[in-house]
Parts: structure tokens; sequence; C-alpha cells
């Protein structure tokens, strides 16, 4: 009698960001739609789903932790639906490749630790470009008299034509990742009635988060958060 195959064991990873859930065709349904057909060819089980709603620049990932620890755990292979959109993000990638579990991309199948490995060192020199870029952009703007205060300072650069246009945006896009991280954040507060300027900045700053730049929030910070949420 032939022994039978074991039935293969899947976990399904999905993650957006919170503002682009239909970018590209990268929401969440179709993330889901992805990985579905992808277990109807494997005739596959299911053991658990994580979703991830938060921006790729955000380094925590509990949900990414928890679907390894069960794939682990469960002799599953975690399979996540676009493996190119998350490989700009060095975090991920190292803790996908670092795991020890069995991992499976829709978009690329077959990929391995090497391949896994290398699309870090590539996210990682990217981010330290970008990083160099902004650094230089901030010097130059220095140089040439412009208040670096102003929360709206990268956009209006951006809008004269000055400077480095590419190390501006990195700017104004790393400022909004951050107010997207804290999006839910400030909607669960002012669930619980907290909406005024300095109340909001207490609890930030109650829970240890800190602003853009690092330092403690204060009604100025606040108000400047709130107007980039807005505008997101």
């Amino acid at each position: 009698m032939t022994p039978r195959t074991p039935k293969l064991k899947v976990v399904a990873y999905l993650r957006v960001s919170r503002d682009k859930q239909g970018l590209n065709g990268l929401g969440m349904s179709a993330q889901r739609q992805a990985i579905e057909t992808y277990v109807k060819q494997h005739n596959a089980t299911v053991v658990g789903t994580f979703e991830e709603v938060e921006s790729g620049k955000h380094n925590d990932r509990p949900h990414l932790k928890e679907a390894l620890t069960l794939a682990k755990q469960t002799g599953a292979t975690l399979v996540i639906a676009k493996l190119d959109r998350l490989s700009r993000n060095a975090a991920f990638l190292l803790t996908l490749k670092d795991s020890g579990a069995k991992f499976e991309a829709c978009d690329l199948p077959g990929a391995t630790d090497m391949t896994i490995g290398i699309l870090a060192v590539v996210a990682q020199a990217e981010r330290e470009m970008i990083s160099k870029r902004t650094s230089e952009a901030l010097q130059a703007a220095k140089r040439r008299g412009v208040k670096l205060g102003n929360p709206n300072g990268a956009r209006d650069l951006l809008k004269a034509g000055k400077g480095n246009v590419a190390g501006l945006k990195a700017i104004a896009d790393k400022a909004n990742a951050h107010a997207e991280r804290l999006q839910p954040v400030i909607a669960a507060l002012r669930k619980e009635g907290v909406t005024s300027l300095g109340s909001i900045a207490a609890e930030l700053n109650q829970r240890e988060m800190l602003t853009p730049r690092g330092g403690r929030w204060h009604k100025s910070s606040v108000r400047n958060l709130l107007a980039r949420l807005n505008r997101l």
C-alpha cells in the first residue's frame, strides 16, 4: 500500500498600507485571492491567516512574527501574495530569512534563502541611500537659509523647485509614513473622548510614542500631525 503524502499546510500572511489598499491591485482582497488560488492549486489546508495593516516602513510586525511562529510550530508553509511589494523592507526580509520557517511567495515561487538575503541587502542599501540623500538635502537647505522647522517645508520646497527633489520627497514620505502609523492610535484616542491637542499629546507621551524627530509631543506637533493626516 502506497503511503499517503501529507497534505500541505499553509499559514497565510497579508499586509497593506492603510491609505494604499487598492494600489496596483495589491489590496487585502487581491492578496487574499492570490493565496486562495495557491491553496487550491496545491490542495492545501490553511491553518492560520494573519493580516497586517500598516506602513511597509514600520519594522515592528507583530502579526508577521505570530504567523512565522505558527508556521514553525505546525510545520506549515508561510505563504505571501507578493514578495516584490515587501522586498524593499529589509527588516521584513531579514525576519523572514532568519525565522527558519518554510515560505512561498505566490509571485516568486521557489524563492530561496539566498534570494531573500540578496533582496535584504539591496533593501538596506536603498534605505541608506535615501537617508544620505535626505541628510544632504537638509544641509543644502540650511546653507540656503531655509527654516527647517516647518512641517510643510519639504512640500513647499518641492513646489518651489529647490534642492534635491528626490531627497526632499524622501523627507515628506518619511513624515507621511510616521503619521500613517499613528493614524489608528489617534482614531482610538478620539473614540475614547481624547480630542484636544493637549490631551492627545499627553496620551502619546504616556505611551512613549515619539515625534518624527524622536522627541516628545506638544500641542504644536499634534496639530501638525493632524494636519498631515488630513492630507493623506
